[in-house]
């Protein structure tokens, strides 16, 4: 069964394509997260946003998703939510993108 994940893609008010994703991500679904990836780079050799926010797991294969698009283009920048900042930071990602905490309701950071 696969895990709930949504997408959207579009550009953000800079004109900077952007992922938005919603879920989870892994193995079940990294298909779908590739492509929505491959699409928002697709004639662009700069820098894409993917607004994690909204994501709270994160599994091996969306990390190496995220590496290899951090690798094709110019600049990645990832907003997570801040569940998932120690993992990335472990993983090196942040090392080759830029990785940055989303702002979450107190209620939901556990501060409240």
């Amino acid at each position: 069964m696969a895990t709930p994940l949504s997408l959207n893609t579009d550009r953000g008010v800079d004109g900077t394509p952007r992922v938005t994703a919603a879920g989870e991500i892994d193995i079940s679904n990294i298909g779908v997260f590739s492509e929505a990836l491959t699409t928002a780079s697709e004639g662009t050799r700069g820098p894409i946003t993917v607004d994690l926010s909204a994501v709270k797991y994160l599994d091996s294969a969306g990390i190496n998703a995220l590496f290899r698009h951090a690798d094709e283009i110019d600049r990645l920048h990832l907003i997570v939510h801040p569940f998932l900042l120690r993992v990335l930071t472990i993983s090196g990602l942040g090392e080759i993108a830029l990785v940055q905490p989303a702002s979450v309701p107190a209620r939901e950071n556990g501060d409240g």
